[in-house]
């Protein structure tokens, strides 16, 4: 269910309308600590804090609190919409939208369990976040990664993404007012 053959690419591939975003709130939120805990490294699903190694009960404690003060929204005090990414009704990871300062513009950032990586999963995810951005009213959807993250690249110009280096970051812009492309 949610799967099919991807034909002469020989391989399982996701089915994009199987992945659906839920703002991140109670209801979600320990499923996605889980997922972070089980699948991820605290550095790459939160901010920086001053605690032990690994997935100790302060750094808990801190992704809790990362993700609440983003319960208000694009409107609220962070200016951030999250959203846990599920596939089949389990939480697989998490994609975010940030309200720039340039009007009509978010930033968006993702991850994924390892276990739902290379399945399709993120290109389907970032294209629900188009979605939700151009229902906000934007009209730009910016990201910035490391150019040696080749995932995050592959989703991105999966998505339509244009790219460009800078600083030794790698800058990407997909323009709300076309459609993407077809994967």
């Amino acid at each position: 269910m949610g799967w099919t053959w991807a034909g002469t690419a020989g391989r399982l591939r996701h089915v994009a309308g199987a992945v659906r975003l839920e703002p991140v709130d109670e209801r979600n939120l320990e499923a996605l600590l889980s997922v972070a805990a089980a699948e991820a490294e605290p550095g790459d699903v939160m901010p920086p804090v001053e605690a032990p190694a690994g997935w100790s009960h302060a750094r808990r404690e801190a992704f809790r609190e990362f993700h609440r003060a983003s319960f208000g929204g694009l409107g609220g005090p962070t200016a951030t919409q999250m959203y846990a990414i599920l596939v089949g009704g389990e939480v697989v990871g998490m994609i975010r939208m940030r309200r720039c300062d340039e009007p009509g513009t978010v930033e968006t950032g993702m991850w994924l369990g390892r276990s739902a990586r290379g399945q399709g999963i993120g290109p389907a995810a970032l294209r629900e976040l188009l979605n939700e951005a151009a229902a906000a009213g934007m009209r730009l959807v910016v990201a910035e990664t490391d150019p040696s993250n080749l995932g995050a690249l592959s989703v991105l110009q999966k998505c339509g993404a244009k790219l460009r280096g800078a600083n030794g970051r790698v800058h990407a812009e997909i323009c709300l007012d076309s459609p993407p492309p077809a994967f």
